[in-house]
């Protein structure tokens, strides 16, 4: 079922960029298996996050991976971290199989989707 139709101004809210993982943690303090991600995102500097992609990433693999996020939701409070963005990704059977958002051609870090 589709969501609540969004306008145009609705859209344009969101600040998505490209990434890239500079540096992945465990995250024991999580509710659910998770990483801590810290990626680069250009001149907005290293930010970081939670993921609960520790079923199809290993922290080895994640290492370099380019990202699409959300940059500008407020910060919020995840166990004893605040996360500073969302990373996108396809989410199967309430977060069973996640699978990141990832551009197809190594892409500049900050560049905005629009």
């Amino acid at each position: 079922m589709i969501k609540d139709i969004i306008t145009w101004q609705d859209f344009e809210k969101l600040d998505i960029r490209i990434g890239t993982i500079k540096k992945v943690e465990e995250f024991p303090k999580a509710q659910n298996p998770s990483y801590i991600l810290h990626a680069d995102f250009g001149n907005l500097g290293i930010m970081k996050t939670a993921g609960q992609i520790t079923k199809n990433y290993s922290i080895k693999n994640l290492i370099g991976q380019q990202i699409i996020a959300v940059v500008n939701f407020p910060k919020k409070q995840i166990a004893n971290m605040k996360s500073e963005f969302l990373t996108l990704a396809a989410v199967e059977n309430e977060l069973e199989n996640v699978i990141l958002i990832q551009p197809s051609t190594k892409t500049r870090n900050g560049a905005k989707i629009c």
